[in-house]
C-alpha cells in the first residue's frame, strides 16, 4: 500500500518526510543507550519494517536531475557537507548514514563516518589530512599497523613523524612539539591506552601543549579510543578533535565483523569525508547493518565485560606465576598514570596486559593450555581472547623499540568477554599450571 492509499483509506496526510528524531522528552536528555534504539531511523519510510532494511544497492534513483546535480556539489565538495541525499553506495547509504548520526551520540560529536575497517579509517584520515613533507606527531606504542603506516608506507612520500611515549609528562611532550614545530605539522596522533601496553596518553596535556607552541593553525589532535571508548573515555571532552575507532571491536562486538569509525567536527569530517569519497573506504550496507544491531547491546556488553575483568584482574595479581597485570584499575594511587585515569576515565575497560614470569616459552605453555579463552587476536568481543603481542600483533616492530615500549615476550594480552566471571577464573588457573 502506498502512502497516498492510505491516505485516501485513513483521512490522513501522507508523510514522506522522516520523523524528526527524539532527543529530549519532558526535558530529560536521553541518554545514548535508548537512542541507540532508533535514533535517525523512521519505520514509516521502509514500509513499517521496526528495524531498517538492508539496502543492497549500488545505486540511487534522484527524484529530478536539479538534485542529481545538487547531490555531485557535495559529493566532490563543491559545497561543504556531502550529499543532500542517497548517491552511490562508494558515497553513502541508508544504513551507513543511520550507523553514522548514532556513533556520534556517544561522545556528543558532531558529525561521523563509517569505513570498512579500523585501518582504513586510519589510513584515509592520513591521506586527507598530510602531503609530502609534513610531519605527524604520534605517540607510542601505536597498533603495529598503524606504525608502519606512517613510518614506512607514509615515509616513503616524504611524511616525516617523532613520537613521545604514552605516559609522557607535559615537558616530555613540549620537547617534541617543539622539536616538530620547526617544519609543518600536519596531525598530532594518539592511541590511549597505547596496544598492548595499556599505558596512558594525557589528552589534556597534549591539547595545552599544543595550544601554546602553535600560535596560528593549530593541528588537529586525533586519537584511537578502540579500548575504552565510548563508555569508558571519551576524549573530545578532554581537548582532542577526531576520535578513531575499530569498530571491528567493542562496537560490534561479536568478531563477525570488520569496521572502523572516525568522529569529531563537521569541519574535519568534510576533509576526511572528501578522501573517503575518491577512495572508496566507506563500510558496506550489510556491516553497518550488523553494527546498528550491536550498538544497542554496547552498553550492557561493555558492562559486563568490565565487571568480570575487575574479578578476572583481582585473581590474576597474587598468583605466583604472574610478574605483573597491567590493569588500569590497579594504578598506584598517586602516580601520573592514575592522575591521568582519574581525569580522563570512567572505568578501567576490560582488556589487559598479563606479564608472566618467564619469556617466550611460558607465555606460548599458558595461552596453549586455555580452554574457555580463545587464542586469537583482536579484542572487544562477548568471547574471552588472549594472544601473544611480541610474536603476533606487534612481530613486525622492529626488536628495539619493542624492548623500548614493553612489548616483551612474557606479555600476554587478554581481552575479557562476557563468559562467567568464575569460569574464566578457573581457566585461568588451570592454564597457569601449565607455565
Amino acid at each position: 500500500m502506498t502512502d497516498e492509499t492510505e491516505a485516501e483509506l485513513t483521512g490522513a496526510t501522507p508523510r514522506r518526510r522522516p520523523r524528526a528524531n527524539v532527543d529530549k522528552i519532558g526535558g530529560r536528555k536521553l541518554k545514548p543507550s535508548t537512542m541507540m534504539m532508533g535514533h535517525g531511523y523512521d519505520p514509516v519510510l521502509s514500509e513499517g519494517s521496526l528495524k531498517p532494511p538492508i539496502f543492497l544497492t549500488s545505486t540511487f534513483v534522484f527524484p529530478n536531475a536539479a538534485a542529481g546535480k545538487r547531490h555531485f556539489e557535495g559529493v566532490t565538495g563543491k559545497r561543504p557537507g556531502g550529499a543532500d541525499g542517497l548517491v552511490y553506495s562508494r558515497f553513502n547509504g541508508p544504513n551507513q548514514e543511520i550507523l553514522e548520526d548514532r556513533l556520534g551520540i556517544w561522545e556528543g560529536a558532531e558529525d561521523a563516518l563509517a569505513f570498512s575497517s579500523g585501518m582504513s579509517a586510519i589510513a584515509t584520515l592520513f591521506l586527507s589530512m598530510v602531503k609530502p613533507g609534513d610531519t605527524i606527531v604520534h605517540s607510542g606504542p601505536l597498533y603495529a599497523a598503524t606504525e608502519t603506516l606512517i613510518a614506512r608506507i607514509l615515509g616513503r612520500f616524504g611524511v616525516h613523524w617523532l613520537d613521545f611515549p604514552a605516559g609522557a609528562t607535559r615537558e616530555e611532550i613540549d620537547a617534541v612539539l617543539s622539536k616538530a614545530a620547526s617544519g609543518n605539522v600536519a596531525l598530532i596522533y594518539l592511541e590511549s591506552p597505547a596496544n598492548p601496553t595499556n599505558a596512558l596518553v594525557d589528552v589534556e596535556a597534549v591539547a595545552a601543549s599544543r595550544d601554546a607552541i602553535f600560535k596560528g593553525a593549530r593541528p588537529p589532535i586525533a586519537i584511537d579510543n578502540t579500548f575504552l571508548g565510548p563508555l569508558w573515555a571519551q576524549p573530545l571532552k578532554q581537548g582532542a578533535d577526531i576520535v578513531v575507532y575499530s569498530l571491528t571491536k567493542y562496537a560490534g562486538g561479536h568478531s563477525d565483523l570488520v569496521a572502523g569509525g572516525v568522529l569529531g567536527s563537521k569541519e574535519h569530517i568534510n576533509t576526511i569525508r572528501l578522501m573517503r569519497n575518491t577512495i572508496g573506504t566507506i563500510c558496506d550496507p550489510n556491516t553497518a547493518w550488523m553494527l546498528l544491531r550491536s550498538l544497542e547491546t554496547l552498553e550492557l556488553r561493555m558492562s559486563r565485560a568490565g565487571e568480570n575483568a575487575v574479578k578476572v584482574c583481582e585473581f590474576l595479581r597474587t598468583h605466583p606465576k604472574v610478574e605483573h597485570v597491567g590493569y588500569l584499575g590497579f594504578l598506584e594511587e598517586g602516580s601520573r598514570q592514575a592522575d591521568i585515569y582519574n581525569r580522563h576515565c570512567t572505568g578501567a575497560g576490560s582488556t589487559f596486559s598479563l606479564y608472566l614470569k618467564g619469556g617466550e616459552k611460558e607465555a606460548f605453555a599458558f595461552l596453549d593450555a586455555l580452554k574457555i579463552a580463545k587464542l586469537a587476536v583482536s579484542l572487544g568481543g562477548t568471547e574471552t581472547l588472549a594472544s601473544h603481542p611480541a610474536g603476533m600483533t606487534h612481530l613486525s616492530v622492529p626488536e628495539a623499540r619493542k624492548q623500548a615500549l614493553g612489548i616483551t615476550d612474557n606479555l600476554v594480552r587478554i581481552s575479557i568477554g562476557v563468559e562467567d566471571a568464575d569460569d574464566l577464573i578457573s581457566d585461568f588457573e588451570e592454564a597457569l599450571k601449565a607455565v
